[in-house]
């Protein structure tokens, strides 16, 4: 073994936090000392709080959020929600939007938006049920808040396309969002004035 090497535990730990989303590798040693110092009940918690929720974490059946029961907080409580529908393309997307405090409806998760250069296509998104679950809950309005990006766009466009059938209003937030910017990354403020500026998309 390199003598200047890290012992393999403490380096496969450095590894695995290396890995990610926008933890580089000085980071991820920084991150593995830490906890490696810090007092053994304060990493018991954070491993079993992370298995927890890889564990008992799921989708919710009718917005795919997520859930740790059937369905998620939001939709147990629809029968006090508006008759919208908030069409997002990723989880923490509800969440920037709940923050804004101007939003009263129900969401809808796609989990991704169409891409042709990732091979994603309108069969890889759940867009039937988001049809059947509009007619179901006798939804007013569908809001498109996903990204100002090419692929969101364009995954805006094609859910107004199979939605417009439905005679329902359908908008788009305003344009507050940046040009290729994601909801998730968008401030509270930014974002709470794109969704009060939304515009109904013409039928």
């Amino acid at each position: 073994m390199n003598s200047r090497a890290y012992p393999p535990p403490l380096q496969r730990l450095i590894d695995e936090l290396a890995r990610l989303p926008t933890i580089g590798p000085r980071s991820a040693e920084r991150m593995a000392l830490f906890l490696l110092n810090a007092p053994k009940e304060q990493t018991q918690a954070l491993a079993q709080a992370m298995l927890a929720a890889r564990q008992g974490i799921g989708r919710c059946a009718e917005c795919h959020y997520f859930a740790d029961q059937a369905v998620c907080p939001i939709c147990a409580q629809k029968s006090v929600r508006q008759k919208q529908m908030c069409v997002v393309e990723y989880p923490q997307d509800v969440m920037a939007v709940e923050y804004t405090g101007k939003y009263k409806g129900l969401y809808y998760v796609l989990w991704g938006c169409l891409s042709p250069l990732d091979n994603t296509g309108p069969q890889d998104l759940p867009l039937r049920q988001l049809i059947e679950r509009v007619q179901r809950e006798g939804i007013e309005e569908v809001i498109l808040a996903t990204g100002s990006s090419r692929e969101g766009e364009a995954t805006a466009l094609y859910v107004r396309q199979i939605l417009q059938p439905l005679k329902i209003k359908i908008s788009r937030i305003a344009r507050g969002i940046p040009v290729g910017s994601t909801l998730g990354h968008s401030d509270r403020a930014t974002l709470a004035e794109a969704m009060s500026g939304r515009q109904a998309i013409d039928r």
